[in-house]
């Protein structure tokens, strides 16, 4: 399989992933003394696309030929950190648990065709 191809796999399965995953709304409270979260609450905001946060995936070695691919089509960046490359989930807003749901998904199908590819993500 080309590496286009690949790609354009673990692409749909982590958008179909992202689509279908269910989001936990998050309720943000503000209260009548923002130092004691025993006061009255005066306002309350309802965030449908849940808690904010990031995903990526982490794609080892540098120099396979699939993430030397993704580097040359600048969908990933070398991760002089953790090593590897690291493929950054752009989509989705802020939603981090569509942006988890594609990368897991994302990586299993690189996985399954023999790439090591971990799904990582944080909290904002």
């Amino acid at each position: 399989m080309t590496e286009n191809a690949l790609y354009m796999l673990a692409h749909d399965a982590g958008c179909a992933a992202a689509e279908e995953c269910y989001i936990e709304p998050m309720v943000v409270q503000q209260h009548e003394n923002m130092m004691d979260d025993s006061s009255p609450v005066v306002k309350s905001y309802v965030v449908s696309d849940g808690p904010c946060g990031f995903a990526w995936v982490n794609i080892k070695p540098a120099y396979s030929k699939f993430a030397k691919w993704m580097v040359a089509y600048e969908m990933a960046r070398k991760d002089s950190y953790n090593g590897g490359v690291t493929y950054w989930i752009s989509k989705y807003g802020q939603s981090i648990q569509k942006k988890e749901a594609y990368a897991r998904a994302f990586a299993k199908v690189l996985s399954d065709n023999g790439i090591n590819a971990y799904a990582s993500s944080r909290m904002d």
